[in-house]
């Protein structure tokens, strides 16, 4: 029998003002007892809801469970940016230019691929324009060496034929109502979402047919025969199959040890302020021309509008990060908000917080079958909401011996290359991170 104790369990830090302001319309339900099925899905995040999403199509009548730690959408998968981007985006490099034209043109229409199942999930479930928004990004520069990065950007777009459109400073003024911005590139693929709404509405649309229990960590997962039982604190639940979707807490089941940096990046949501202040349009979505700088949206919803602020990342192996830091690195995200919007001082951060993401040394996901019958859809390398999508979906193509033109390249990745040890990698990554957030400068 092989038995795995689950070393650690989800720990979030500060309450996600996208979850905080999102509505949930369907009961919490934890494992009370035992529960068998053909399907286990572990995690209930992009990768899990989307791998169970898969399994109803793939396999109509068969029983399918899934377990997550924390209720649906108040773990990393309701914290993040909200960008579902389809074009290169390594956060590892420096930079977002796409490098060789054959690599980029498969990560691309991977990313499309995921983009185009999650949007035909918002049209099943019904989900509205301010949940799941096909309105592109820009990525937005507001110093020269900002500009000249978007001009790599702009440039590595047109090598590949990708669409895109130069915005100037007074463009950037029109969209936002600030003068920080000196230019922008926008490119019209990506999808903006309520990251705690499309979760929620995802996990009640998959809940109709599959069993999800909330609240229920599993605390160890165990070989059974010719399947697997996961044990919670309630009960176990049973299945032939199982898909691990717990992104970086994949080590904590034993699995890619040492080969993982788990990153924390931030984020604060203002209060909610009249929508005729000066800033702009009604919604915008700007990334940083420096992948260090800051990340902001805009929200309105009638006549009240918001800002979230999204900068700095820490490499935290023991996956968790203090109230203290979030506090400190929210001062600084307030800084940068009033160095763009001195007119928002009395719209103070009403929620700061933390978000986990999992990236590897190569950009490589953990995927594929780790042990009979196990599979893994983890490491998401920086975008999960494409990303972890994308590996929910080809897990259980893999799983079920379904068809899909992407399965082969995704099995053909090498494995992710080992990690120094520590302390070495901590005081290397953070010192490497520090220094490009520095260089970043009033990207910040």
């Amino acid at each position: 029998m092989i038995a795995r104790a689950v070393t650690r369990l989800p720990v979030e830090t500060g309450v996600s003002g996208w979850e905080a302001i999102s509505r949930r319309d369907f009961p919490v339900r934890a494992l009370d007892g035992d529960v068998t099925a053909e399907w286990l899905v572990i995690g209930a995040g992009f990768a899990g809801l989307s791998a169970a999403r898969r399994l109803i199509e793939r396999r109509p009548g068969e029983r399918i469970v899934i377990l997550d730690a924390q209720e649906v959408a108040r773990g990393s998968a309701g914290r993040n940016s909200g960008f579902m981007i389809d074009v290169p985006h390594n956060l590892s490099s420096g930079e977002y230019s796409p490098g060789d034209a054959a690599v980029s043109a498969r990560e691309i229409a991977q990313n499309r691929f995921a983009i185009a199942y999650a949007a035909a999930a918002a049209a099943d479930y019904g989900m509205p324009r301010e949940t799941f928004d096909p309105c592109g990004k820009i990525n937005a520069a507001a110093t020269r060496r900002g500009l000249r990065l978007n001009d790599d950007f702009r440039a590595s777009l047109a090598r590949i034929g990708e669409a895109h459109e130069t915005l100037d400073a007074g463009a950037m003024r029109a969209l936002t109502g600030m003068d920080y911005y000196l230019g922008g590139v926008y490119t019209p693929g990506a999808v903006m979402i309520q990251p705690a709404d499309y979760i929620r509405a995802l996990a009640k649309g998959v809940a109709a047919t599959a069993r999800l229990f909330e609240n229920s960590p599993v605390t160890a997962l165990r070989r059974e025969g010719e399947g697997w039982a996961a044990t919670t604190p309630r009960g176990t639940a049973r299945a032939r199959k199982v898909i691990l979707a717990v992104n970086g807490h994949l080590q904590s089941f034993g699995f890619a040890a040492g080969r993982l940096m788990h990153v924390f990046t931030y984020a604060s949501m203002t209060a909610a302020f009249p929508a005729s202040e000066a800033t702009g349009q009604a919604t915008w979505n700007l990334l940083p021309a420096d992948p260090m700088g800051a990340t902001l949206r805009k929200i309105t919803q009638g006549d009240r509008s918001r800002i979230v602020v999204r900068t700095r990342f820490t490499y935290d192996p023991s996956l968790t990060v203090s109230e203290r830091r979030v506090a400190r690195i929210a001062r600084e995200q307030r800084a940068s908000l009033d160095a763009r919007f001195a007119n928002l001082a009395d719209a103070p951060f009403e929620f700061s917080w933390a978000g986990a993401l999992c990236l590897s040394r190569n950009h490589v996901p953990v995927f594929g079958e780790i042990e009979e019958g196990l599979y893994s859809a983890c490491c998401e390398n920086g975008l999960g909401t494409v990303k972890s999508t994308l590996a929910g979906v080809l897990a259980v193509d893999l799983a079920t011996g379904a068809s899909n033109p992407h399965l082969a390249d995704f099995l053909n990745t090498p494995a992710p290359r080992r990690l120094p040890p520590e302390p070495i990698a901590w005081l290397g990554v953070n010192s490497v991170i520090r220094f490009q957030e520095l260089r970043a400068g009033r990207e910040q």
